[in-house]
């Protein structure tokens, strides 16, 4: 018998063994992927929805903060983290938050907050939110004042400047200028009314209502008018707390009973205190000749040594006398306030600075609040050079010098001192009237530097006034797990 094969059905069945392993690889290729994209797909999703109950905790605690401003325990009197649940919509929990909440350091109003959310289906999955929040203090501007203000063309400033009068600015801003009024009457000339915020350097501003040029070369990045104003009445309020702060848990002094307080501060974390017995005398001809109110040398002439002291925890000292201060601080927060209760105008307390005012660092490490009920002055017999590292704050007053009038008709008139080299101010000056270190026959500071401290915005001295009650977002970043 013959046998016979059929070669072409054994191809057949090959080519079919062949193409089936093919496809069983490939559907077994594909069902693996396709679980590698699900499984990616849902790891996505569980990221994404743990993200934003991260998200969910810091909004809750923006509004605890908003509801509580000195809480920094989430209702608690322990330390976090403080663990909350998340639920979805139906009532169910999917996940939860955990917060951790760094306080602000003396004085600042920098909060941090570190939220972590996390999910029910797959605890293995979480992200982190870090973010800062802040309140504004006063301190926002270089610059403010309640009145008409002048800067003269040796004057340059960096930072924001504002009055809530007119300004005549005729030296360098290199920040944004305002006003909230839309014109003035410049005091310092006749004419007509001119913008509230203007120049007369070459070429000279046009009068309203014709608008205002943009004037790069004064005003490097812009002027405004007709802004909201700021609000000094609400300082007398922060004045009195100060006092209540000092008395619990910093310094107080009562009056000297002589012509005030020296305060010496030190790098080591102390200050020298001295009672001023008397100023410095002057020639006859060295007098008053504008009329100030409350014209003086405010100078040291004689003192004596009452000890020193550390700087308080809270950074707090309050003096109701007159107030020298001089010095330099390494690695503390400290506010001065002098003032008298209650108030009168005839007895406003003032603060005086004729020597150099230092700090060490520059990373907000270093901060000095100087708040004057009356004036900050500069006296007659002031460094040449002079350096303030500090916000001032002339809550009645005005920061400035008084005119201490050069020879005349033979006389020395107030010789050496009417002409001063240089003054620089690394912080911000705040002043309710006119405020001036020189004068237009070219006595006083020849040279006036002003720098904002830009650390003082949301970390501003201990108890230094706010603008506002509420946290703003200052930063925001995700931190890898």
């Amino acid at each position: 018998m013959k046998l016979f094969i059929n070669k072409k059905r054994g191809f057949v069945l090959l080519n079919s063994i062949v193409f089936g392993t093919i496809a069983t690889i490939l559907i077994i290729g594909l069902t693996s992927w396709f679980g590698v994209t699900i499984k990616g797909s849902r790891g996505l999703a569980n990221r994404e929805q743990a993200f934003h109950i991260a998200e969910a905790g810091i909004d809750y605690y923006r509004w605890h903060l908003a509801h509580n401003r000195d809480d920094y325990q989430d209702g608690t009197e322990g330390d976090g983290p403080y663990i909350h649940d998340f639920f979805d919509k139906d009532g169910n929990k999917i996940g939860e938050f955990s917060l951790n909440i760094t306080k602000p350091i003396t004085g600042s109003t920098v909060v941090t907050i570190e939220s972590t959310g996390t999910i029910e289906t797959d605890q293995d999955v979480s992200r982190t939110i870090r973010t800062q929040l802040a309140i504004p203090s006063f301190a926002k501007y270089v610059f403010v004042a309640d009145e008409a203000v002048r800067f003269g063309e040796d004057t340059e400033v960096f930072g924001q400047v504002h009055s809530n009068d007119g300004i005549r600015f005729d030296g360098l801003a290199h920040n944004l200028v305002t006003s909230a009024k839309e014109d003035y009457d410049d005091p310092d000339h006749s004419g007509q009314k001119e913008w509230a915020v203007h120049t007369h350097v070459s070429p000279t501003d046009a009068l309203p209502p014709t608008a205002m040029a943009d004037r790069f070369d004064i005003f490097e990045i812009g002027r405004e008018v007709g802004v909201p104003a700021i609000d000094f009445d609400g300082l007398t309020s922060d004045m009195a707390d100060l006092k209540t702060d000092a008395q619990e848990n910093g310094h107080y002094y009562a009056s000297s009973g002589k012509q005030g307080y020296r305060i010496l501060f030190k790098a080591d974390n102390t200050y020298d205190l001295y009672k001023v017995e008397s100023q410095a005398s002057k020639h006859s001809s060295c007098n008053n000749a504008l009329g100030q109110s409350k014209w003086d040398t405010w100078s040291v002439d004689a003192e004596s040594f009452i000890g020193n002291y550390e700087i308080p925890e809270n950074g707090i000292i309050f003096l109701e006398d007159h107030t020298w201060v001089e010095g330099e601080i390494d690695g503390s927060r400290v506010t001065v306030a002098v003032a008298r209760f209650p108030e009168a105008p005839g007895q406003y307390r003032n603060i005086i600075i004729n020597n150099d005012l230092e700090y060490n660092n520059f990373d907000g490490t270093d901060v000095i609040g100087l708040i004057a009920q009356g004036d900050i002055h500069i006296g007659m017999i002031s460094d040449d050079n002079l350096i303030i590292n500090a916000a001032m704050i002339a809550q009645n007053g005005r920061v400035g010098r008084y005119y201490y009038r050069g020879p005349w008709s033979r006389k020395p008139g107030c010789s050496p001192y009417h002409v001063r080299s240089e003054v620089d101010i690394y912080g911000m000056i705040a002043t309710r009237q006119r405020y001036g270190f020189a004068y237009t026959d070219n006595t006083g500071y020849q040279t006036r530097n002003i720098t904002y401290d830009t650390n003082l915005l949301f970390a501003p001295p201990p108890n230094f006034p706010l603008t506002s009650d509420q946290y703003e977002i200052i930063s925001w970043e995700e931190v890898e797990n």
